[in-house]
């Protein structure tokens, strides 16, 4: 999603340093990003990774100007959005209470929910895994250098992507067996906001100078803050994070915190059931009946859709296309079916311009 953003701000003619701000401090100052972090990470980590988040926005964007300047960006594009956020009216109108509350829930357990639950899951087994396989302390008895579990996590983080979610049941786990909370300040933001479809976009749009800065910027304040995050536990903690154990060490003994896991599992296997479940019973009825498959002007592998409004934005670009009488997009399968008459390489253009990249 901040991909498409930041190529928005771009043809909105936004000058570099504001849009590397945007990509630097957007990924860890989310609602979800805050909320997931307070719940598995506790209150300092909550409040010190968004402060760290904006501070590191706003220094890798002046440097980036400094360095770079302003550069021509593409012509401003035509707002589309609809006047209610609630419905599809155009026209003054009024909701109710009751309305705007079942729309907040629906949104919250909802779309919200479906947007990171894939995601959430994936990072949620990866934690799991380094849990049971990692022994404990492992990073203090093999590493113990604070600056080179830092680097660690860069180099890590850089290739791999995991977005700013996924990414705080792994940090949680990587800080019991031993790590130390500054570096896993540093692969929180490193790790979402360098991954290979962030850079490839930033070098289309605005040149390898500025991914360059980009990637030298995020780094390098990510270790200044992953220190003074250290320090700060150091002072209040004696050097350890306080974490809240997500299993009784008593036994199984319920309590408000075991009640509201298991209610949060229901509602993430639902919102999973939602996305998936559909696909797979038209793929199995589909393999039963052996339909003649429809035509279709193109089919595209694309890669860096993570979320519904990834797929729902390719999808309302792509219908607006002339001779297009559906779209499809298979998130999990990264695969996008265009049926109609239209031309595949205007398609291929369309899809590149929504800011992903299209494997020929």
């Amino acid at each position: 999603m901040s991909r498409r953003r930041c190529l928005s701000l771009r043809q909105s003619r936004a000058s570099e340093g504001a849009t590397v701000s945007f990509l630097i401090s957007t990924p860890q100052t989310g609602i979800d990003s805050i909320i997931a972090t307070y719940g598995l990470l506790g209150p300092v980590f909550a409040v010190f990774r968004p402060l760290a988040a904006f501070v590191m926005g706003i220094v890798g964007g002046f440097v980036t100007q400094l360095l770079v300047g302003r550069q021509p960006a593409g012509q401003t594009a035509a707002a589309t959005e609809p006047s209610c956020r609630l419905c599809d009216r155009e026209e003054p109108h009024q909701h109710s209470l009751g309305a705007k509350i079942i729309a907040m829930a629906r949104y919250g357990y909802g779309d919200f929910l479906d947007d990171i639950s894939r995601q959430l899951t994936i990072g949620i087994i990866l934690s799991g895994i380094i849990t049971y396989f990692v022994p404990d302390n492992f990073f203090s008895r093999y590493a113990g250098n604070q600056l080179l579990e830092m680097l660690v996590m860069i180099v890590g983080g850089i290739p791999l992507y995991v977005c700013a979610t996924a990414s705080i049941p792994i940090a949680y786990a990587l800080i019991l067996k031993g790590i130390s909370p500054g570096a896993a300040f540093v692969f929180l933001a490193v790790g979402p906001a360098t991954n290979v479809a962030t850079i490839t976009l930033i070098g289309n749009v605005m040149g390898k100078k500025v991914v360059a800065i980009y990637l030298a910027t995020i780094t390098g304040l990510a270790m200044i803050a992953g220190y003074l995050f250290n320090r700060l536990i150091d002072h209040f903690y004696g050097g350890t994070l306080p974490l809240e154990p997500l299993v009784s060490e008593g036994g199984r003994q319920w309590s408000p915190a075991t009640f509201f896991s298991y209610l949060f599992l229901a509602l993430l296997l639902l919102s999973l059931a939602r996305k998936y479940l559909p696909e797979l019973r038209a793929k199995l009825d589909g393999s039963r009946r052996q339909p003649s498959p429809p035509a279709a002007a193109a089919i595209f592998r694309v890669e860096g859709m993570t979320c519904g409004n990834c797929a729902r934005h390719v999808a309302e670009d792509l219908q607006r296309l002339a001779g297009v009488t559906g779209v499809k997009v298979d998130l999990a399968g990264k695969r996008v079916e265009v049926s109609g008459t239209c031309d595949r390489r205007e398609a291929a253009a369309v899809i590149r311009k929504a800011g992903y990249r299209v494997v020929e």
